[in-house]
């Protein structure tokens, strides 16, 4: 098989959040950038993994980037340009199309990507960017001292192989593929006490512990209609399924039964689809609710439109990280059938407040994930492999219970590359662990997070950054993957332009404030507002 060789200046290997902002931050720089995504839809979180993002209450003011914000406002102008709102939604400023209680921007996968890609486009058509969808990476090769030499991908629809030579290589995948390939010093899973003095860490490490991952699907409700799909394969299974958890779940994963994540007491959720009260809260059809009818001039939508992402599809039994490609297809599968026994149980079995069962109106919307099954083309994954740092960001940096008493922000990093604020939450893990999910501040992302103990020319630009189990919690949203993906993008332009390595800029005060000079003069903010009331800062306060 002959093998395509190519060079570039920067190999982003991922298109997700994080890859994409990264290729927007170094093609805007003047680089020669190649951009690869597993999927045929880059976006990640937001368009292939069917997941609106999850912000702060301060999201609509600051906390976040100039592009993340230029990405936000397209999503809405695109809905304003391109839909029929009615005119109450046309004077709304900051329109949230679904109104999930969830986010201030719920929204279609779909016009996620069509934003996206419009932003990068320029740069495709100056030749600067390369995106190579449907590519995998199979094999990195080392080059003299501790550096990366090429990376060889695999494009999935034909099988064939091209070998990328590049100055530098950008880590955006989901789990931090390039990261192991590349023989960079990593961690997975959980970091015991004794490493990290984390509260919340066990005893012992647990390398495979690692947090749920799922398998999201889109649905509309068509009252007296029959959508029922067929009995999805172990279904008999999945309806009686209970996780072995500690503290213990309450009863099977599907029922209406679960965990508050933050008390981890029982808590009955509702379910009235078109029916729910705009208010936060209020049920799990407004939770991920990506288009609200009452948006939309009368007779546009039939329904609402609802993204699943809900405690009952979290699939627990099996480590994407850890496992070999045989291995992850297997859970992926299962997760699947997780999915659609999940769906069959709410058109057939699920108990209603009028006493009947199940609601047969429930309709897949394949359209709006953009498969032929229905289901998102990939697994919104909440935790990746992580390098070893020259800096990690551990509990005690971030969570509010153990900052100093008064505390508004979290600990100050003299090194800043962005700024970040949601709670640490994590889910229930392979290892038995219930919902990790407490209480942090508004915190920095530092640059020692995204310099490798070792290798001096790939960087972290997703959720595989120097954190922690524990403050990946927190680390792994939506603005802030951006910002740690357009960070990485700015910093290897940076040390191509002034012939520096990333080590060095880190080491180096001066190098260190011009480059974050750079940052906020390409509108990054490295702090935040020295006065903050936490009470709007909370996540779902536009819900509130």
């Amino acid at each position: 098989m002959k093998v395509q060789e190519e060079h570039c200046d920067i190999l982003i290997v991922g298109g997700g959040v994080g890859g994409c902002a990264a290729a927007l931050a170094a093609a805007r720089a003047g680089y020669r950038v190649i951009l690869t995504e597993e999927t045929d839809w880059i976006g990640g979180q937001l368009t292939s993994q069917a997941t609106p993002p999850d912000e702060h209450g301060w999201i609509e003011q600051f906390g976040c980037t100039s592009s993340y914000r230029r990405f936000r406002e397209g999503v809405r102008d695109y809905y304003r340009r391109y839909y029929p709102l009615n005119d109450a939604a046309k004077g709304v400023t900051f329109l949230n199309p679904g109104n999930g209680w969830v986010s201030p921007l719920c929204h279609e996968p779909s016009v996620a990507l069509s934003v996206l890609e419009g932003m990068l486009a320029p740069f495709v058509s100056s030749g600067r960017l390369t995106i190579l969808r449907e590519h995998i990476p199979v094999t990195a090769e080392a080059a003299s001292g501790d550096r990366v030499g090429a990376v060889t991908l695999r494009d999935l629809r034909d099988v064939a192989v091209r070998t990328v030579t590049a100055h530098y290589f950008l880590d955006a995948t989901e789990l931090g593929d390039l990261i192991a390939l590349s023989g960079t010093e990593s961690v997975t899973g959980a970091e015991s006490q004794v490493q990290t003095g984390e509260p919340h860490a066990p005893a012992d490490p647990q390398p495979g512990n690692i947090q749920a991952f799922s398998i999201c699907f889109a649905v509309d409700h068509i009252e007296g209609e029959d959508h029922t799909i067929d009995r999805p394969a172990g279904y008999d299974r999945w309806r009686s399924y209970a996780p072995h958890l500690e503290p213990a779940w309450p009863g099977p994963l599907l029922s209406w039964t679960a965990i508050n994540p933050r008390t981890l007491k029982p808590v009955n959720y509702r379910f009235g689809p078109n029916r729910e009260a705009p208010v936060a809260f209020s049920g799990m059809w407004n939770y991920r609710r990506i288009l609200d009818r009452q948006n939309f001039v009368d007779g546009f939508l039939s329904s609402d439109i609802c993204l699943v992402n809900w405690p009952m599809i979290d699939y627990m039994e099996g480590d994407l990280i850890n496992s070999n490609q045989q291995e992850r297809s297997h859970h992926i599968n299962r997760a699947r059938h997780l999915s659609l026994s999940a769906l069959y149980w709410l058109q057939t079995e699920a108990p209603r407040s009028d006493g009947k069962l199940g609601w047969p109106g429930l309709r897949l919307r394949p359209d709006v994930v953009g498969t032929e099954d229905g289901l998102a083309k990939y697994p919104y994954i909440r935790e990746s492999r992580r390098i070893q740092a020259e800096f990690t960001v551990r509990e005690q940096h971030v969570a509010a219970a153990i900052r100093p008493e008064g505390s508004t922000h979290a600990e100050i990093f003299y090194d800043a590359i962005g700024i970040g604020y949601y709670r640490i939450d994590l889910h229930p893990s392979t290892s038995g662990d219930n919902y990790i999910d407490v209480a942090s501040l508004p915190f920095q992302i530092p640059l020692g997070s995204l310099i490798p103990v070792r290798v001096e020319n790939l960087l972290p630009a997703a959720k595989n950054i120097g954190t922690t189990h524990i403050t990946n919690g927190c680390y792994r949203l939506h603005p802030v993957e951006w910002n740690v993906g357009e960070a990485a993008g700015a910093l290897a332009a940076y040390c191509l332009k002034h012939k520096l390595s990333p080590r060095a800029v880190y080491r180096e005060a001066r190098s260190r404030t011009d480059f974050q000079r750079s940052l906020v003069q390409a509108g990054i903010e490295l702090a935040w507002p020295k006065t903050l009331n936490l009470d709007e800062g909370d996540p779902h306060r536009h819900a509130m």
